[in-house]
């Protein structure tokens, strides 16, 4: 499951390793806080956050993967319980063994927000003593994704590669609007760019770059 602020984050940041958990058979879920309807400087926000719910779904779809959506005000995400059990409620709903989301050390005030959204809501989802409708679900692990907008204090440690599903997850990006730079910011050759790097030094063609919760790296040995 990727868990983002905005659908565009959910498939550009987070959408390749999801894109390559369902080439494989697992189920896959793009999860957005809101719909990103401020995003365009000349498509009013009703309609472009349209738009941006029907890119998400017909992106979703290519990659085999399904869609969920809440939908608080793009650029107004709040941080309050409400959120974090709304949250809970879904990771409940579709179980996934993996989360994907932003890492905290962001400049939008959205992501920050999904961050501490989704600590919580991986924590209350997993408590069988919250009673909810659906029963509790641990979410076994937990990455941030590689995101521009998110760069501050992000340090890859795992590279995952993506060269089997590469091309299919650029199609699918290629449906949003804003894909190309028609707001400002290349996102189509910043992307493709990364995956290209991360996969030079990863030794794969093709790779995205993964930050794990500092408790997940822990390793419990016997012997070296």
């Amino acid at each position: 499951m990727a868990i983002a602020a905005h659908p565009g984050d959910a498939f550009f940041a987070m959408g390749a390793p999801v894109a390559l958990e369902t080439s494989q058979g697992a189920p896959g879920v793009f999860f957005s806080l809101s719909l990103g309807e401020r995003g365009s400087a000349s498509i009013p926000p009703a309609r472009y956050g349209v738009m941006q719910r029907e890119a998400a779904e017909r992106a979703a779809t290519m990659l085999g993967a399904q869609t969920a959506f809440l939908t608080w005000p793009d650029g107004e995400v709040p941080v309050n319980e409400e959120v974090k059990f709304a949250v809970c409620d879904l990771i409940r709903r579709y179980k996934p063994a993996i989360v994907v989301t932003h890492w905290k050390g962001s400049w939008h005030k959205d992501h920050q927000a999904c961050f501490a959204i989704v600590t919580d809501a991986i924590f209350y989802a997993a408590l069988p003593s919250i009673a909810r409708k659906d029963p509790a679900h641990n979410v076994s692990k937990t990455f941030y994704a590689d995101n521009w907008e998110d760069a501050d204090g992000f340090r890859a440690d795992t590279y995952l590669d993506i060269t089997p599903v590469f091309d299919r997850w650029m199609e699918a990006c290629a449906l949003f609007p804003m894909w190309k730079g028609e707001n400002g910011f290349r996102y189509n050759d910043y992307y493709r760019s990364l995956a290209v790097e991360r996969g030079c030094l990863s030794g794969s063609r093709y790779a995205v770059a993964l930050m794990s919760p500092a408790e997940q790296l822990v390793r419990h040995v016997e012997s070296l």
